[in-house]
């Protein structure tokens, strides 16, 4: 089994910071992409921000210049940090990775969600 753990949401005031972090444990046999995820009331998930195992990174053009994503391959981990915040960043961010799983034995490819965390971004 694997886990995802979110953590580092909150409330801020526009402009102001949050980072978000995802530890991912459990029986890892290769992680490969992870990445950010975000959904506002009303609205479909979406993609913020992906980091291959090599460190290439993707964002949405809504977030460029202002949300960077890092990833520590020794831990497990993929952080966000997201600055210049918009009320319209408010959404529940949920953390997914791509990996291998050490399922009894046998390596099997599967996709990891944590269980979100919400940012509110007042105006």
């Amino acid at each position: 089994q694997v886990q995802l753990v979110e953590s580092g949401g909150g409330l801020v005031q526009a402009g102001g910071s949050l980072r978000l972090s995802c530890v991912v444990s459990g029986n890892i046999y290769r992680l490969y992409d992870m990445g950010w995820y975000r959904q506002a009331p009303g609205k479909q998930r979406e993609l913020v921000a992906r980091i291959t195992s090599g460190g290439s990174t993707d964002y949405v053009d809504s977030v460029k210049g202002r949300f960077t994503i890092s990833r520590d391959n020794a831990k497990n981990t993929v952080s966000l940090q997201m600055n210049s915040l918009k009320p319209e960043d408010t959404a529940v961010y949920y953390c997914n990775a791509d990996l291998i799983e050490d399922s009894g034995g046998r390596n099997v490819p599967r996709s990891y969600w944590g269980k979100g965390t919400l940012v509110t971004v007042s105006s």
